[in-house]
């Protein structure tokens, strides 16, 4: 059986007449940049994530960079976050010429650690940007009273967690600023890159929206320096059709999340994500990531631990590569989210970064691995994929 990570087949089979006709309307219409499609596509986001106002934009990376921008955050200031996490959420507070501060993640949940986010709060700290990773939702009603009590701006990393929810209220609504990537391997994916960030505050959103065309609050004026980043009609026009269905391929993801977490939860040496049956917290599943501790093998009886230190050796890997390559031998794909903690990233090692700065991170890089998840994932490969993980355990 050969099971991918990720597989947009079987929605182009549900819902490809719709996609379709979406976008011949498009390219009838002419409108190809702005026009019904950007316009319909931002109501109704902002509608589902429970704000005023949605600006759609080129990308989540874009998002990022236009809520830092809008809030004035700038060089000399500093922008609290986790190194656990895509390069890009540090990226943002760099390219607008802050710094950004890394501190650890919590054990149980591989998230912004909120006990240790105080500690690194000084004269320079201007915001927190939290990442709601793999899907799951920071406590924002904890964070927020950090930042309120702080006198911090929130700017709140989505773009894997369309669909999260925490105390009922979805992510992208609790701080100033949401950022949302539409990335075609999210939950809500565009045919391309694509974005949006959302707020409460009309003056946010105007200050956004202007960045995004240029720095232009009307045509051909120009009272800053901005970005040409617009969503396409066409990406809209996407995005339009699959809204509607985000909240039923969440349900399909949660589902498939509890079938992987039955099947694994009781295997030695493999530690499966945290999962919380609290109503608090509506996780939506962008990635199942087990974590595959570096002492696995010693977990092992002794028959099979010599075994399986002799394949370390010929393979020259640890336990978390060795599954990875012997499930890509079965024709099951993964994939490491990720690999290098952005704080040992080379493009920030003038910061001064060492290894061991954020310990649990750097151990998390080299044990996690996600597994295939996506909303149309049958029983039967998602069985079969825990087979073969069990098979790497008693094998080996």
């Amino acid at each position: 059986m050969k099971v991918p990570p990720f597989s947009l087949n079987e929605q182009l089979s549900e819902i490809g007449a719709e996609l379709d006709a979406a976008v011949l309307r498009v390219l009838h219409s002419g409108y190809y940049i702005g026009g019904e499609e950007v316009l319909s596509f931002e109501k109704s986001f902002a509608k589902s994530v429970g704000v005023s106002y949605s600006v759609s934009c080129n990308s989540g990376t874009d998002a990022l960079i236009l809520a830092l921008r809008a809030l004035e955050i700038g060089p000399g200031d500093e922008v609290i976050t986790t190194s656990f996490s895509f390069f890009a959420t540090a990226e943002a507070i760099s390219n607008v010429g802050a710094t950004p501060v890394f501190v650890e993640v919590d054990p149980k949940n591989y998230l912004i650690d909120l006990n240790k986010i105080e500690e690194a709060i000084n004269s320079s700290t201007k915001a927190i940007l939290p990442v709601h990773l793999f899907g799951c939702p920071v406590n924002m009603h904890k964070l927020m009273e950090i930042a309120k009590k702080n006198g911090l701006k929130v700017i709140e990393d989505c773009a894997q967690a369309s669909g999260a929810e925490w105390e009922g209220k979805p992510v992208g609504s609790w701080g100033d600023v949401g950022c949302f990537s539409f990335f075609p391997t999210k939950n809500l994916g565009a045919a391309g890159d694509a974005g949006a960030a959302t707020t409460q505050n009309i003056d946010l959103a105007k200050r956004m929206r202007e960045l995004s065309v240029h720095g232009m609050p009307k045509r051909y004026f120009h009272d800053q320096i901005g970005y040409n980043s617009r969503l396409d009609a066409l990406q809209a026009a996407i995005l339009n059709v699959k809204l509607s269905k985000l909240s039923e391929w969440v349900e399909r993801r949660q589902k498939i999340a509890f079938r992987y977490h039955n099947l694994l939860k009781n295997l030695p040496g493999l530690e499966v994500p945290f999962f919380n049956s609290n109503l608090n917290m509506k996780h939506a599943w962008n990635q199942f990531v087990v974590r595959v501790k570096e002492d696995a093998i010693n977990t092992l009886p002794k028959d099979k631990k010599s075994a399986a230190l002799s394949m370390q050796a010929i393979n020259n890997s640890s336990s978390r590569d060795l599954l990875k390559a012997i499930l890509q031998s079965q024709g099951v794909n993964t994939i490491i989210y990720y690999p290098i903690p952005i704080h040992l990233q080379p493009a920030y090692k003038h910061f001064g970064y060492k290894v061991g700065s954020l310990p649990l991170t750097e151990r998390l890089c080299r044990e996690v691995l996600s597994l295939p998840i996506y909303p149309e994932l049958t029983e039967d490969a998602q069985v079969y994929v825990s087979e073969q993980v069990y098979k790497f355990f008693d094998q080996i």
